[in-house]
């Protein structure tokens, strides 16, 4: 009887080895695995690489004890994969050989991924089919540029600002939402995506059909971001800096979703995604979270918006047409709804997928659907599907 206590203890230092090992080699390969892909050139390592993910989700489809393996080893050692995770993130563009296109994409992945998390709250967490993620994306790019380029307001002081105006907007969009369902909401989010590319495209003061030239680049401590970076004797390309101002934003991305979804509020919209009928019974203000789901949306996305802005230096109502909010909504789809993990994977597979198909010129949007089309046949709820809420605190 006086041995069986240390016999469960050496079990159970045991296992948290074992999640250790497994939290591990699921970061370090996944970011192997996009590493490679990044800096491929070769047409058939790409496809191979394609391949030997598609192989990867069809084991997890085949094997779902492969998946809840996997899922409880993050869970039981959520530190050891923030800590490696972190790691990984800072020590990322080390890695690329100085590529000034890999950073590129990453930089803009990780935009896109930000825009996906903030459509999550609606499409994945309440249900909502919202149309209008790119016209709020366009907002705040468009007001964050005009207060840097007309009024010499620092990008630190637009980054909120543009947040708040898209925020306000958002829950313009919001009332007349309300009154309609399903098809109809759809219809009014894509008819208030139209008027903004519209009201962008016309106005003289947004700079018309011609965009906006010059936006300047942030600066932090005196550094630009429009100059490379020199740490430990290494020199990064100068979208070294975005790449790290855009995983902030990623990051806070994450936090408040996790926040949101363990709240009353992520509660209170899975409710609504469940049956809003039962949802009005149950004493839930309905109109109040949908307002709240379509503002939080609109807040994110003005920060991506704004980061853009900055990045590219130069806006147009080309970047934020009606195909950038279908875009956006195919990668909350195809990585998996409500999961923020799928949603992230999401964005950065159909981010990345277009660019490194380009080889296959006038063919390469094909290739693309064919792929989103494959990946959806191995895994249909997407990706990483939504996971059922548990309480406990593990």
């Amino acid at each position: 009887m006086m041995a069986e206590p240390p016999r469960i203890a050496l079990s159970a230092r045991h296992t948290s080895a074992a999640d250790v090992a497994v939290v591990a080699a699921a970061e370090l390969g996944g970011a192997l695995l996009l590493g490679l892909f990044l800096l491929a050139d070769d047409s058939r390592f790409i496809v191979a690489l394609l391949v030997l993910l598609g192989a990867g989700f069809a084991a997890l489809q085949i094997r779902p004890a492969i998946e809840e393996r996997i899922v409880a080893a993050f869970r039981n050692a959520r530190f050891t994969a923030l800590g490696l995770g972190s790691a990984i993130v800072l020590a990322y563009p080390f890695a690329m050989q100085g590529s000034s296109y890999a950073l590129h994409l990453l930089v803009v992945a990780q935009l896109y991924a930000v825009l996906a998390l903030a459509l999550n709250f609606q499409l994945g967490s309440a249900n909502i089919p919202n149309f209008a993620t790119g016209a709020s994306y366009g907002i705040g790019a468009y007001t964050s540029a005009l207060l840097a380029i007309d009024f010499g307001v620092s990008f630190w002081l637009t980054l909120p600002i543009a947040a708040v105006v898209a925020t306000a907007f958002g829950f313009l969009l919001g009332f007349p939402s309300m009154r309609t369902r399903e098809t109809y909401l759809a219809l009014v989010t894509i008819a208030f995506g139209i008027v903004v590319h519209q009201l962008l495209n016309n106005f003289d003061w947004t700079g018309g059909p011609n965009g906006l030239v010059g936006i300047p680049a942030p600066t932090i401590l005196g550094h630009s971001f429009a100059a490379p970076i020199e740490l430990f004797g290494a020199r990064l390309p100068s979208q070294a800096n975005f790449y790290y101002l855009a995983a902030a934003l990623v990051a806070l991305a994450i936090v408040s979703a996790r926040r949101l979804h363990d709240s009353r509020v992520g509660l209170a919209w899975n409710a609504l995604r469940a049956d809003e009928l039962a949802a009005r019974c149950q004493g839930i203000n309905v109109v109040w979270y949908k307002m709240l789901a379509f503002a939080v949306d609109a807040f994110l996305a003005a920060f991506a918006g704004s980061v853009y802005a900055a990045y590219v230096s130069y806006i147009s109502p080309d970047n934020f047409t009606f195909l950038v909010s279908v875009t956006i909504m195919t990668m909350v789809i195809v990585g998996g709804m409500d999961n923020t993990l799928g949603v992230i994977l999401g964005a950065f597979l159909l981010t990345l997928l277009p660019e490194k198909l380009r080889i296959f010129a006038d063919y390469r949007l094909l290739f693309v659907s064919v792929v989103v089309i494959l990946f959806l046949i191995l895994r249909p709820q997407g990706l990483f599907p939504q996971r059922p809420r548990s309480y406990g605190g593990r």
